[in-house]
């Protein structure tokens, strides 16, 4: 017999197996970005301050956690894009799962599921989405309810801190609360959500006017974030720009102004987004930037990093189907707003 499995039995003797092991399964949305990308960082907001404009809708992604009984001679079990038995958190491969289990210091073995409403990588936020769903659930599992904040501001020290990556902290902050928000960033973690309140018609008046498509590539957003994070004292004024628009599109909803002229400064703030880094676009974006143009939309914007993903378009709604037949070529996604943030959607505590 080998040593593995003699470590395996003697932990199954050692352990008092639960007759019920405890599930929780969180439901977090993901969000599209109107205004003020890239004053989320804190390479700027911590000197400039910074602020976005963003929603989230009605696509998610599901993150289900289980207390694994110790039958098996893997302690951790996860299952995404691929799947993963490691026998400690050090052995995990996804970064978000293994800083997240060392960020709670999870000593329980656990099955984790991951699924998404929308493909990774494309511009909705989905990381941040993941991290914000997989402590949501965790939490559950040892009986805590926790902030939106707490979410949101937890999520963000392991996205930049353990996992260092290139990332801004708006993402975490709009999947942790949902809904039509302006989020303002200044230093020392001062994070300030402020919802977006509408009129039921000019909510959907606005929300009529949206449109989504997938360009069918996904990209790493780290990557073209990275190009961001080191032209931004190069793009100073740029970036001031783009934060001011935010309270311009404010303006534009919230005092009865015609929003076709939302549309309009989603374009001009397109046109400042692509001077942040030479990867935000590319020749394929350009071209279907145009046609898009050309068939009805006032503007539009590669949401998130840039690069591919999902494209965002502002039309009239009696515009819709004639840009939906132009871009046959690539794949419409029907969308309402979320206004629920990240949610557990069932939860089994187990017996002892």
């Amino acid at each position: 017999m080998s040593d593995a499995r003699i470590a395996h039995l003697d932990r199954l003797v050692q352990v008092t197996y639960r007759t019920s092991t405890g599930l929780a399964i969180s439901r977090t949305p993901f969000r599209i970005s109107f205004f003020g990308g890239g004053t989320d960082f804190p390479h700027w907001y911590n000197e400039n301050g910074g602020a976005v404009l963003s929603a989230t809708i009605d696509k998610y992604c599901y993150i289900s956690c289980r207390v694994l009984p110790p039958f098996f001679e893997h302690k951790y079990r996860i299952v995404y894009s691929r799947t993963e038995q490691t026998s400690s958190i050090d052995e995990i491969i996804h970064p978000a799962v293994r800083e997240t289990l060392r960020f709670l210091n999870i000593q329980e073995g656990l099955e984790i599921h991951h699924d998404g409403d929308l493909p990774a990588r494309s511009g909705l936020g989905s990381s941040s989405a993941f991290t914000v769903g997989l402590l949501h659930a965790l939490y559950s599992l040892k009986g805590k309810m926790v902030s939106k904040r707490r979410l949101a501001m937890e999520a963000i020290h392991i996205e930049q801190n353990m996992i260092k990556e290139n990332v801004g902290s708006q993402d975490q902050v709009a999947a942790a609360y949902g809904g039509l928000n302006q989020i303002q960033f200044s230093g020392d973690n001062g994070i300030d959500v402020k919802p977006v309140i509408l009129p039921k018609s000019r909510y959907i008046e606005f929300q009529n006017h949206l449109m989504l498509f997938y360009s069918g590539f996904s990209r790493s957003a780290s990557d073209i974030e990275r190009d961001k994070i080191q032209n931004i004292q190069f793009v100073k004024e740029e970036l001031a720009t783009l934060k001011e628009m935010v309270n311009s599109a404010l303006d534009i909803l919230c005092n009865d102004k015609s929003v076709t002229e939302f549309g309009k400064l989603l374009d001009e703030a397109w046109k400042i987004k692509r001077k942040l880094s030479k990867r935000v676009s590319n020749s394929f974006i350009d071209h279907v930037y145009t046609i898009a143009k050309e068939n009805g939309a006032l503007g539009g914007k590669v949401l998130g990093a840039g690069g591919g993903g999902f494209i965002l378009f502002f039309v009239p709604p009696d515009e819709r189907q004639r840009l939906e037949d132009a871009l046959n070529f690539l794949l419409h996604v029907p969308f309402k707003f979320d206004n629920t943030g990240s949610q557990i959607i069932y939860y089994d505590g187990g017996e002892e």
